[in-house]
């Protein structure tokens, strides 16, 4: 049997309407429910993350373990007033997965000879998409220049560090960081 309480017996999970923000703030209090409905709420597309990364099922659900007992130890450091709470738990997978690929001391093969990355699955790019943030997302992300994009694209969907995008695109470090800092504005702009 599992240590997790019922759905029903947390107070945050007892309250439907609770944002991920409330949630987070109640599982630094200790409430495990409200932990379990995180989980809930954002493991597919953590999940995702994790698998765009690592492009293993086993190590993504290692990266999933690895991160959610993050998530439960450093929920009190969740600050709405630095960003999302989606992208703060997407964060700790992406780190989480990255340890892994570190820890396995070499870069996971891809089959994709022109970028080295692995498409993500058009279920999960579609469940995004359905979104109205990642309707919009995508609206932003395809009105950057190309360079700006890829930069971003593979630093952040698929993990590769500045060093490793800019071996990749055959283009100065300095280069793929401006790009990728210029794209990171846009994007703030067009999301603001």
């Amino acid at each position: 049997m599992t240590d997790w309480p019922c759905p029903w017996r947390g107070p945050a999970a007892m309250d439907a309407g609770a944002s991920l923000a409330d949630l987070l703030t109640a599982a630094a209090a200790g409430d495990r429910a409200a932990l379990r409905a995180v989980y809930q709420a954002q493991s597919v597309r953590l999940f995702g993350i994790a698998n765009a990364i690592l492009r293993d099922r086993d190590l993504s659900s290692d990266a999933m373990q690895d991160a959610f007992i993050r998530i439960a130890q450093r929920a009190h450091q969740f600050d709405a007033s630095r960003g999302t709470p989606e992208a703060w738990l997407g964060a700790i997978v992406r780190h989480a997965a990255l340890d892994i690929i570190r820890a396995r001391g070499r870069e996971i093969a891809t089959d994709d000879p022109n970028l080295g990355d692995e498409p993500v699955a058009p279920e999960a790019e579609d469940r995004l998409a359905a979104t109205a943030e990642g309707r919009r997302l995508r609206e932003c992300l395809q009105g950057l220049e190309a360079r700006n994009r890829d930069g971003i694209v593979l630093a952040f969907v698929h993990g590769l560090s500045h060093p490793q995008i800019a071996e990749r695109l055959g283009t100065p470090l300095g280069t793929v960081k401006s790009w990728i800092r210029r794209g990171l504005l846009a994007l703030k702009e067009c999301l603001a």
